[in-house]
């Protein structure tokens, strides 16, 4: 559902030129759109004028003090704003990785607090984008690198980037000076495979990052194929340091941040005092700390005027890189996303003398409970704007659920395109653009973080100083399922009302109305996950469920598609061109068919619990789920005729299976696919062990 609403919003160096013919250039590859996805490091739902700061402002209230994003809000009147989009993960590094590989923190090879962990080899938003014809950079923080040496396994330039500028360690985003290191010492950035920090002297990170992402897209314009951007900044994340001096005037082509190229002043900003400027919006601001207004008003902490102008510097870089795109005539054939990867910290990593951060002071959390680290609602809705001219209405909100995994699916829809059949998230183009059928979000995320919630007298006291540990939040429809602490896949979620208990302080669990709905939440959360040695669950050992449901027929649903794609697309979103039921697969006449993308769909029966061996092998690429978790990925990397193999713990009864297969070369066994127990011979798919209803 589109909703459209309206509201307000505040209104020496190196030239760069653009020639003509690049703008040509550029209009050739409209249905193909270039995607700029700028990602902020513990940005909250809060700190954004109109998801939130903006409604502390029209209360006049003077003991809640306010931040204004001027650039942001006009970002939001420009496009969309998606109310109810959610991080993958609470914290950096699992968050990243979701968003990167379209994958669920139930199928993610990275997790929890892996920080610097190898992404795994498989497709991401950037190799994806390669294949369908795009350019690629990635720009700002990674820190999904792999081993601490230069050879790093998992480099952008080894997940899908062509171009890489910036940190690549995890760590090194604590500190927005590189070569002064004012709070955290110095650090290294890296361009492609090679280390420049030197002669990046007084360059803030935030304006670094734009001035270099800004340089790339200019380049990109002298060329014919489209581009994918992924801009990570490391603010306003950890030292709360400041710029050296004001945004430069301006913003897009002639102005704002430029890349000069020059060592000691490489951006127009390198020069002044590193650490040294504070908005003026924010520097003598003050408030009603005693909430008594016969008491003079103080100054905010200097903490706070630091967030402030950190979140401040991120909205004026948005604005200069859109004034850019303006500026080169591509606006309208550029989606950009803006976001953030969790929700706000209470870290800040500032010397003695400054009063810690808590998002209390600005409610950085909006009008949720949780922080980052947190599955709450706080710890995870993100403020997300779209803005495609043309293409996502002015003034619109989308009111759906989404996720950051949905990103790689609505990437490739964009570019006309299915997404790969391994992607846990589907596009949402359809409630940005208002056009065609929305598909439902499959709104899910697990984490373990040790120690408790803040007490923060925002928070409902039901989530102030509650005990973290093992965490797991599933949403349907308007409900979230949360548990923390978790002791065993028994326990039960606590259910909320998010969109009328925002601070989610009415537990529904206990009504009996919603008996199916916790059980629902119970099943799913099981049926949706593999397991990660290195990222263990209490609830790791529960069996599978079975459904609630009867086969009488033995055989298998099947589906055929035309097409020739870069990878096995996901066909449960396509249209098929043949359909079908079969008993065995061996009755299936594969040489004759014109066909070479199949779907079977069917179902197990189980007949005893306890844990199962499947094994799979395909001649050319497939993919297997068992219910919705990933029983094997042969597509990306796979070697035709490998056999893989794999272990369940399963319910007795009736489980879903769906095949995904591709048989470019028409041979009549193009998959192989076994099951066994202990107390089960092994049987081949291809006999009478699969049921169609």
């Amino acid at each position: 559902m589109i909703r459209i609403y309206k509201f307000s919003f505040l209104a020496g160096v190196f030239a760069i030129y653009l020639y003509s013919s690049s703008v040509k250039a550029q209009q050739k590859n409209a249905s193909k759109p270039n995607i700029i996805f700028i990602l902020t490091d513990d940005l909250g739902y809060g700190d954004i004028g109109v998801f939130y700061q903006n409604q502390r402002k029209a209360k006049g209230e003077r003991s809640q003090p306010w931040t204004s994003t001027p650039n942001l809000d006009k970002m939001a009147h420009e496009g969309a704003m998606l109310t109810q989009h959610y991080a993958a993960a609470p914290v950096c590094a699992p968050s990243r990785s979701s968003l990167l590989t379209g994958l669920s923190q139930g199928h993610a090879n990275v997790r929890d607090n892996q920080f610097d962990k190898a992404l795994a080899d498989n497709y991401t938003i950037g190799n994806v984008a390669q294949k369908m014809g795009y350019t690629t950079a990635a720009i700002g923080k990674w820190g999904l690198q792999g081993s601490d040496v230069e050879d790093w396994p998992s480099a952008p330039n080894k997940r899908g980037f062509d171009y890489f500028y910036g940190y690549m360690r995890h760590v090194d985003g604590h500190e927005h000076y590189p070569v002064e290191g004012i709070y955290r010492g110095k650090k290294e950035v890296w361009e492609n495979d090679k280390e420049v920090s030197a002669g990046l002297d007084k360059c803030y990170t935030t304006d670094l990052w734009t001035a270099v992402a800004k340089k790339w897209i200019v380049e990109q314009t002298k060329a014919e194929k489209p581009f994918l951007m992924y801009l990570a900044y490391d603010t306003p994340h950890a030292v709360l340091e400041l710029p050296t001096q004001k945004y430069p005037k301006g913003g897009g082509l002639h102005g704002g941040l430029q890349w000069t190229g020059k060592s000691g002043q490489m951006i127009n900003t390198a020069s002044g005092a590193p650490d040294s400027y504070m908005h003026p919006e924010y520097a003598k601001a003050t408030y009603d700390d005693d909430n008594n207004g016969d008491t003079p008003e103080v100054e905010w902490p200097k903490t706070y005027k630091r967030y402030a102008t950190s979140v401040r510097r991120i909205d004026d870089a948005v604005g200069d890189v859109i004034q850019l795109l303006k500026d080169l005539k591509i606006d309208d054939n550029t989606l950009v996303i803006f976001t953030s990867d969790n929700g706000p910290s209470t870290e800040s990593y500032l010397p003695k003398g400054y009063v810690p951060n808590n998002p209390d002071f600005f409610d950085s959390f909006g009008p949720f409970d949780g922080v980052k680290r947190d599955v709450l609602e706080g710890g995870e809705r993100m403020p997300l704007i779209a803005r495609w001219p043309g293409h996502i209405p002015e003034n619109s909100k989308v009111d759906e659920p989404s996720i950051s995994y949905d990103w790689l699916a609505t990437f490739t829809e964009v570019a006309g395109f299915p997404a790969p059949a391994y992607s846990d998230g589907i596009s949402v183009l359809p409630a940005l653009t208002g056009k065609g059928n929305q598909q439902e979000s499959l709104v899910y995320s697990e984490y373990v973080f040790p120690g408790k919630t803040p007490d923060f007298q925002e928070f409902s006291p039901n989530n102030r100083n509650r005990v973290r540990k093992q965490m797991q939040m599933i949403r349907k429809g308007d409900l979230v399922g949360i548990r923390y602490n978790i002791q065993s896949a028994e326990d039960d979620f606590e259910i909320y009302d998010v969109i009328i208990d925002t601070h989610q302080s009415h537990n529904l669990a206990g009504e009996d109305s919603l008996a199916e709905v916790q059980q629902y939440m119970k099943d799913k959360v099981l049926r949706i996950r593999r397991t990660d040695a290195q990222a263990k669950r209490p609830y790791d050992d529960a069996p599978v469920p079975a459904l609630s449901m009867q086969v009488r027929k033995k055989g298998w649903n099947w589906k055929a598609f035309d097409g020739h794609y870069p990878w096995l697309p996901n066909l449960s979103f396509m249209s098929a061109v043949k359909s079908g039921k079969v008993s065995k697969l061996d009755k299936m006449n594969f040489k004759k068919t014109e066909e070479d993308l199949f779907l079977f769909e069917g179902y197990i029966d189980i007949p005893s619990t306890g844990s199962y061996t499947f094994q799979f092998s395909a001649i050319d690429k497939g993919l297997v789920r068992f219910h919705d978790a990933i029983l094997f990925d042969a597509d990306y990397g796979y070697t035709p005729g490998t056999m893989k193999m794999t272990e369940m713990i399963l319910e007795k009864g009736i489980h879903p299976i769906k095949v995904y297969i591709s048989n470019k070369n028409q041979v009549q066994n193009p998959f192989q696919l076994t099951w066994s127990s202990k107390s089960h011979v092994s049987e081949s798919f291809n006999a009478l062990s699969v049921y169609y209803r």
